[in-house]
């Protein structure tokens, strides 16, 4: 079969904490060609939706850096940036450069006291330099306001009411509070204790019947699937500002032109650092199967490690691997940069023989 392959679409995620999607890309290529020089590899390095979404569309098309002061999560100035299309119509930007959890030391991390003010004040920067689209990454917040911070900012920028069109990258599917909203699913991770969980989630809580008596919202619209993202900052953005969600990955694959980049395609091969349940539920590797599965191209899954014990992705993709499985050595070591990059391109050596 790999003598007939000339074509193999590569489109990776990163494997977090350890490779960047585009060095996936390379060592995957690199794999490929060692076993099939004459094949042509097309590289696509991908994001779904959250921290990297600005990356990936900045090597997608061309764009201008804009950078600028706003207020971080803690209310401590910061420098984020975003990405301008050339006509200055669009912004591509993400909550976590102005907002992300990141930018907060680990002792001081307190989802009560974080704000997302920065966010908009990044939005309105847009908005005063003439920009009709902001397409907004959620993920990596380091928030749990509702949204509360980025709608004060706007405010006061006189911004709230705006012609602006506003897209939504997101790859979560939470509602604003309860048992699986912001505040007990993701705010633990941000610093919160079971005591500030609970006040949380009636914050959250007391804010939607707000909006909702306002006449802004709709009961429904707190369990609006993505309303709990980044803190909640969903909501805010549904509630208020109409805002359109989208899946991260299909956003990039529209850019990328994937359905015309798959034509003819023998095999497409995607991956990320852990593949399991999750993955299905809007990450990259299921964004690109769906693509091509309507294609008819075969989709191979190749990840750092698999949790497959439903066999859900052995029954989807047409063949799911770990890049790892015969490297006996520690995690700690097989989550090195060099160590994941010679396992790619040596996984590909094995399978492609």
């Amino acid at each position: 079969m790999t003598d007939r392959m000339r074509k193999i679409v590569v489109a990776f995620d990163s494997f977090k904490g350890c490779i960047s999607a585009e060095e996936a890309c390379d060592a995957a290529a690199e794999g490929i060609r060692s076993v099939l020089p004459e094949c042509d590899v097309i590289k696509l390095p991908l994001s779904d939706g959250g921290e990297g979404l600005v990356s990936c569309i900045k090597r997608l098309l061309p764009t201008t850096d804009v950078a600028l002061s706003v207020h971080g999560p803690l209310m401590d100035m910061v420098t984020c940036s975003y990405a301008m299309s050339q006509d200055g119509k669009t912004a591509y930007m993400e909550m976590a450069a102005a907002s992300g959890l990141t930018l907060v030391p680990a002792d001081r991390r307190n989802p009560v006291d974080a704000t997302t003010y920065g966010v908009g004040e990044m939005m309105a920067d847009a908005m005063d330099r003439g920009c009709e689209k902001i397409v907004m990454g959620l993920g990596g917040s380091a928030t749990c306001d509702a949204g509360e911070g980025m709608l004060k900012a706007l405010r006061d920028r006189g911004r709230l009411a705006t012609s602006c069109k506003f897209v939504v990258a997101c790859d979560v599917a939470n509602p604003l509070y309860g048992e699986q909203g912001a505040a007990f699913v993701f705010a633990p991770q941000k610093g919160a204790n079971p005591e500030q969980v609970i006040l949380l989630d009636d914050r959250l809580r007391a804010f939607a019947h707000e909006t909702e008596k306002a006449g802004i919202a709709t009961a429904d619209m707190a369990n609006h699937p993505g309303a709990g993202a980044a803190g909640g900052l969903g909501y805010a953005f549904f509630a208020y500002l109409h805002a359109e969600l989208q899946s991260g990955i299909d956003i990039l694959l529209d850019i990328a032109s994937f359905d015309k980049m798959i034509q003819n395609a023998d095999i497409v091969i995607t991956g990320e650092g852990k593949s399991d349940g999750q993955t299905m539920m809007g990450k990259v590797p299921s964004g690109v199967l769906k693509r091509c599965n309507g294609a008819g191209v075969k989709t191979w899954l190749l990840s750092g490690a698999i949790d497959d014990p439903e066999s859900v992705l052995s029954r989807n993709f047409s063949k799911v691997q770990s890049i790892n499985e015969d490297d006996s050595r520690p995690l700690a070591q097989l989550l090195l940069p060099q160590v994941a990059k010679e396992n790619l391109r040596n996984t590909f050596k094995r399978i492609l023989k």
